[in-house]
């Protein structure tokens, strides 16, 4: 099989995927319709068009709403993702509206982990959107990334009812996706946004407070710990403190070696 053919197939599997969980959107980015017409135009994918510049292909229903979905990885990045978009390991695959797999650069040098999808996440199928996304967009644009440079994904893929707090056995079915793309994007530097992130990816259970402030690793990878969006939203006097850390953040990843924003990686 060609890389070509692998692509389509690939992709085929991930449309069928989505189509039976229900999803009925997918939005690629980075393609013309053409484009996606002349990738997917094969016999394994049926009723596909595209359309605008950040193209939404159907699986089946067209929205053009300009929704970025994570840039195309490796094989076996792909083949995790059509996985955890069919997980059924615990309760949650009951009630939600679709997996929250993650978007961005597959092959980032920053990784940023949240909690868990919410309400219009688990509508949308993208993490960090509404306020918390604008705000942490804004984060990560003050020291110098664009949300396309960096991978981000949550702890669980999956909404939890009434957004209460992750059960311990949600979580331990969700960690080891969790690992398996901190493996295949191999970050110079991850960022865990608010106490359930910090603590999940930390396996401590030390308060926020005492979390932030100090470099942790995670896979032999450096973690910077700080509040999460929606937090920072409901008390803007944590502001000041995030700020602190976002430039840490930037440092140990300067110090990591990772790429300029903006350049691209070896």
């Amino acid at each position: 099989m060609s890389d070509g053919e692998s692509t389509r197939e690939l992709l085929a599997r991930y449309l069928r995927q989505r189509a039976e969980l229900g999803q009925r959107e997918l939005y690629l980015e980075g393609y013309t319709g053409a484009e996606l017409l002349e990738r997917l135009c094969t016999p394994t994918v049926a009723g596909v068009a595209g359309k605008t510049s950040a193209a939404a292909v159907e699986a089946p229903a067209v929205s053009e709403a300009p929704a970025p979905e994570v840039a195309a990885g490796s094989d076996e990045f792909e083949a995790l993702r059509v996985e955890v978009l069919a997980c059924i390991r615990c309760r949650l695959a009951e009630g939600r509206t679709t997996v929250v797999f993650g978007e961005g650069d597959p092959r980032a040098d920053l990784l940023v982990v949240g909690e868990a999808p919410g309400y219009e996440e688990d509508r949308s199928g993208r993490p960090f959107v509404g306020p918390a996304g604008k705000l942490l967009d804004k984060m990560l644009a003050a020291i110098g990334f664009r949300r396309d440079e960096v991978f981000i994904c949550n702890v669980l893929k999956c909404r939890p009812p009434s957004n209460r707090d992750p059960a311990a056995d949600e979580v331990a079915a969700c960690r080891p996706y969790l690992r398996k793309q901190v493996e295949l994007v191999a970050p110079k530097a991850i960022c865990a946004l608010g106490r359930f992130a910090a603590q999940t990816v930390l396996a401590s259970e030390a308060s926020l407070t005492r979390l932030r402030g100090v470099t942790h690793e995670f896979m032999s990878i450096p973690v910077v710990v700080t509040y999460h969006p929606a937090a920072l939203l409901r008390n803007q006097q944590w502001k000041r403190p995030a700020w602190e850390d976002l430039k840490v953040l930037r440092r140990i990843y300067d110090e990591a070696g990772g790429r300029k924003p903006g350049g691209n990686r070896g």
